[in-house]
């Protein structure tokens, strides 16, 4: 059973989590699998309640979920191996701090042009967003009606959500702090931001306040 303390907080931990790392295993019920990048759909208050998404038509996973429309999605957020090295009490045993959320959907192929148009769109935008000179699917211009009738897009409405966020919260006052230094020292920025947020109720030299 998953520590509560590693449970997230609201639906926008789940959102934010898919936001900034939208790449996905999408994984049908026989084990096939292809990695996707998704966009959470949301009600009015904040639950998230299906994602987006477009297949290659040529990828036989496509008549698979047509079949059998079950499937799970799996989300891998910011990770990073916590090393003992970095701790005064050299009895403390490593761990690996992380944030993941697994999806049971259901998928239904939405395979009209004006569908597969705001996905696509709504996907581009979002990846394109705070870029200069961000790019457009209507720079390509009459290429982007060629290669559309290669895709099919889909809405998978979400059944039961499973995610973890295991950043630090049981970790003892004086430990916390050295497990951010240590993490510090290498590309880890994003796992540290989001430790953060979860351990808010510490002050900077982590403790409690």
């Amino acid at each position: 059973m998953t520590n509560s303390r590693f449970s997230p907080r609201s639906d926008n931990d789940v959102a934010q989590l898919i936001a900034h790392h939208p790449l996905a295993w999408v994984v049908s019920h026989n084990g096939n699998a292809t990695p996707l990048p998704l966009r959470v759909e949301r009600s009015d208050n904040g639950r998230v309640l299906s994602l987006t998404g477009h297949f290659a038509r040529a990828n036989p996973q496509v008549a698979q979920l047509q079949a059998d429309p079950r499937a799970r999605l799996l989300f891998m957020g910011p990770h990073g191996y916590v090393s003992p090295s970095w701790f005064t009490d050299r009895t403390q045993a490593p761990t690996w701090n992380y944030a993941c959320a697994n999806l049971d959907v259901r998928i239904e192929f939405l395979d009209n042009a004006q569908d597969l148009d705001h996905i696509v769109r709504d996907l581009v935008d979002a990846m394109e967003a705070g870029r200069p000179q961000r790019w457009s699917v209507d720079d390509m211009h009459a290429r982007y009606a060629q290669l559309s009738q290669r895709i099919i897009s889909f809405r998978a409405q979400v059944l039961d959500i499973q995610a973890k966020f295991k950043l630090g919260q049981d970790e003892r006052n004086d430990v916390y702090p050295e497990i951010i230094r240590g993490l510090a020292q290498g590309s880890n920025h994003a796992l540290i931001a989001l430790m953060q947020i979860f351990n808010s109720q510490r002050n900077d030299k982590g403790e409690k306040s």
